[in-house]
């Protein structure tokens, strides 16, 4: 049976691949380079390793032709048999973190290292990467079926965002800082109207920008979407 480092070696191999969002890998290939997107790059790795579909939207189709999608992730993490929390996630290597999509939209989906780093389809500014679990959103985490890990998890201490994260919620975000973001994203994109709310119109503005910038496209303006916005 393959073991969680296991999943973080084959990742580990693929460094430095492309990235594009949406595209689609045939899990059975296993001599498959990309290009991938994030949940395409989780369910292929679990695929190889354990031979079974995680992440798709139907997990019953041939591997061929199965679709990856964060919101799929999210679905398979919420009614995974052995939940863990982010800190056990981050000191356990294979494990699974997940960033739920809003409706529509798109979520994220990293590989724990087990030394708080990552490896994931990250950007298409960075491809995929090693990155770090603390200081990022993430909603859910789980452990793959056909994995082994160790018999005890340990828990590392999380840090999530240091400061608050922007993004569609209900009810909505609204203030200051929402109507700072739309004025900052008139200067690319169409946030719609300037109003002090973080609705699905600013949400589109986000995600545009971010895929302009070759960013994480996941609406969310958190630290590293605030910068490259100068505010």
């Amino acid at each position: 049976m393959a073991t969680g480092k296991d999943v973080v070696k084959l990742g580990d191999g693929h460094l430095g691949e492309k990235y594009i969002l949406g595209a689609f890998a045939p899990k059975d290939n296993a001599k498959w380079g990309g290009p991938w997107d994030c949940a395409e790059f989780a369910s292929w790795l679990t695929f190889q390793c354990a031979g079974v579909l995680v992440g798709c939207v139907d997990n019953a189709k041939a591997p061929a032709i199965a679709d990856a999608y964060s919101g799929a992730w999210m679905r398979d993490a919420a009614s995974s048999h052995i939940p863990i929390s982010l800190g056990q996630a981050k000191s356990t290597a294979g494990a699974i973190l997940v960033r739920k999509p809003t409706p529509g939209g798109l979520g994220h989906v990293a590989i724990s290292r087990g030394d708080g780093s990552t490896i994931e389809a990250h950007s298409a500014k960075r491809g995929v990467t090693n990155d770090k679990v603390d200081g990022r959103r993430w909603d859910i985490a789980m452990l793959l079926p056909g994995v082994e890990y160790a018999d005890v998890l340990s828990e590392a201490p999380y840090a999530p965002p240091s400061t608050l994260v922007l993004r569609l919620t209900m009810p909505p975000m609204r203030g200051k800082l929402v109507k700072a973001l739309q004025n900052a994203l008139k200067q690319s994109v169409d946030p719609g109207v300037i109003d002090g709310i973080f609705g699905p119109h600013t949400e589109a503005a986000v995600r545009a920008f971010q895929l302009q910038n070759g960013m994480v496209p996941d609406g969310e303006v958190g630290p590293l979407t605030r910068s490259a916005l100068g505010m």
